[in-house]
């Protein structure tokens, strides 16, 4: 019986979770690495204080918490940026990233969104249609859109969403 091999089956589950894990473990390492430009002491600093309570709720191993640390001491060239953009359908989307290179980034997510029907839009040019609630963006006004456009919309969010700088995608679509 080929394909029934339980080891196989476990590893490929592994593989899928420790990928993942992965991108999180990074996205976090940015975040807190972000947040303790300001102020490296968690004490005086609640959003550096947040980001290191998501890496320990994340089962995040303490050296890599510490390292992030130390890298935000090292290197101060990372920042945050937010991609607005529109979807299949006119979707209105608002991608968040941490980056070391903000021209590298727009870039790939511009890609990114070619290949997908999506367009990049200027600066406020969708967010007027999200609020902002506790770090998340939300929509004030949801779209419906067809079931074609629906699929391309979740290729372009999966899309989206496995680029190593992006930290969060929203959208306005009723999925």
């Amino acid at each position: 019986m080929s394909g029934h091999n339980r080891w196989s089956q476990i590893r490929h589950q592994k593989e899928i979770k420790d990928k993942k894990r992965s991108k999180l473990f990074s996205q976090l390492v940015k975040e807190i690495s972000i947040a303790a430009r300001g102020n490296p002491d968690p004490s005086f600093n609640p959003h550096l204080r947040s980001a290191i309570e998501r890496g320990h709720e994340a089962n995040m191993p303490s050296d890599n918490i510490e390292r992030a640390l130390k890298k935000a001491n090292n290197s101060k060239n990372l920042e945050e940026i937010i991609v607005e953009a529109y979807g299949p359908g006119g979707t209105a989307i608002i991608a968040e990233a941490l980056t070391d290179n903000k021209n590298r980034t727009v870039n790939e997510i511009k890609h990114l969104l070619s290949e997908h029907d999506g367009k990049f839009a200027e600066s406020g040019a969708v967010s007027w249609a999200f609020q902002k609630e506790e770090g998340e963006w939300k929509p004030k006004f949801p779209q419906e859109i067809t079931d074609e456009d629906k699929e391309k919309l979740q290729k372009l969010l999966e899309a989206l969403e496995s680029h190593d700088d992006i930290s969060s995608v929203s959208h306005n679509a009723n999925l």
